[in-house]
């Protein structure tokens, strides 16, 4: 198997290009920022979060593989390693949500909101501006350090070898998923759901880690196929496992459907009023469309594309699904977020040119920053004793 590192046209492009792209988008939302500041940190937050639950979606994926070691890990475990590395850019990215933008974002930061609102004064003791600056240092550290390890031993690994790097990476991981399922229930809790906190669903965290998983696996699903002519790909013929990656992508497709309609059916068995604003608000002005569209682009026509072996195993359909998911994971989070806003007291849908600006300049960003990660490191682990178990007497 090929050792040394990999240098490919696809990752320099990417690189190269998202960082231009990027620079240029965040130039343009700048701009934008100045022009209208309350609407620039509404699409901020809605673009920031997409890219930042991929990442986590990459980390999340990291200690599952380490904990099951399956095929498909050692295949995707370079890119989930890049993907969970972006997290030092998203920890700079958040400067502005926390620093600039809270006032604009989050109505229980205003006294004179929460003076006059029995439940906001209820709640202060946990939305409060200290709480969120604490708390979001926990996650991003916690993240970070599971991260920072993980990605640590697995470098040392392909440098020494060393066989006892394994359990650690299994041990760290162990711990590392229920660590991982709180904190980005809390964080989501914080960053999203307190965008309306008269409202409450004990699920909302989850949906947001398995939408993170899907969101990576889509993520890695385009990268594999990209990157299936480099010299250690075709040794352990990844294109193989493309069917495995798939499959994975369809089981979270429906639990990504299973805990969403599992909200939705909670709260309408629930009936209460602090709960059924949250999908009256989306059922109407032009929000009902877009749920519509999550129930058959996100679900329905995927579940069936991706139930077939055969479409599996096709690179060309598998990159335009997978392209369409990681849309559809925008448009889902952009559909949780967004309505919150209600755009000026209307509650229509009413997209705006900053939204655009700012996913594609994180998006750049983020991309560019994947790809300097992904350089100069073997794209397959070397030394892992798990792989070599793993692939053993397969025939090809």
């Amino acid at each position: 198997m090929a050792t040394q590192s990999f240098d490919h046209p696809f990752v320099n492009h990417i690189q190269q290009r998202g960082l231009l792209i990027g620079a240029a988008a965040a130039v343009l939302s700048g701009i934008g920022a100045f022009a209208n500041p309350q609407q620039f940190f509404q699409s901020y937050l809605v673009g920031y979060m997409y890219w930042l639950v991929i990442s986590l979606g990459c980390l999340g994926l990291l200690m599952l593989h380490h904990l099951v070691s399956g095929r498909w890990g050692f295949v995707i475990r370079r890119l989930l390693e890049s993907g969970a590395r972006t997290l030092w850019l998203m920890v700079v990215l958040f400067i502005p949500i926390a620093f600039l933008g809270m006032h604009h974002l989050y109505e229980w930061t205003h006294a004179e909101v929460v003076a006059r609102d029995p439940i906001l004064t209820f709640k202060k003791p946990y939305l409060n501006e200290a709480g969120f600056y604490g708390r979001a240092v926990v996650y991003f550290a916690l993240w970070l350090l599971w991260m920072f390890l993980l990605t640590k031993w697995s470098r040392q690994q392909d440098e020494t070898g060393d066989p006892g790097l394994k359990s650690r990476m299994i041990n760290m991981s162990g711990p590392g998923i229920p660590m991982f399922i709180l904190t980005v229930t809390f964080a989501s809790t914080d960053w999203v759901m307190s965008l309306e906190p008269h409202w409450f669903s004990t699920i909302y965290g989850l949906i947001f880690v398995v939408g993170g998983a899907l969101g990576a696996m889509a993520l890695c699903i385009l990268w594999v196929i990209k990157l299936r002519d480099v010299e250690v790909y075709r040794e352990v013929d990844a294109f193989r496992y493309l069917t495995d990656l798939g499959t994975l992508m369809f089981a979270f497709t429906c639990l990504w459907a299973y805990v969403s309609f599992s909200q939705f059916l909670i709260t309408w068995s629930g009936n209460l009023a602090e709960e059924a604003p949250w999908y009256i608000r989306r059922s109407h002005g032009g929000w009902q469309y877009i749920g519509t569209a999550l129930i058959l682009f996100h679900f329905i026509v995927p579940f069936f594309l991706l139930l077939q072996r055969a479409i599996k195993r096709r690179a060309a359909l598998m990159l335009v699904i997978a392209f369409f998911m990681l849309f559809m994971r925008y448009v889902d989070l952009y559909y949780f977020i967004a309505p919150a806003f209600g755009h000026g007291g209307s509650g229509g849908l009413h997209p705006h040119w900053l939204d655009l600006a700012v996913l594609v300049g994180i998006g750049g960003l983020w991309l560019g920053f994947f790809a300097m990660q992904l350089r100069g490191v073997p794209l397959m682990p070397l030394h892992d004793p798990r792989m070599a178990e793993t692939f053993a007497g397969e025939g090809h």
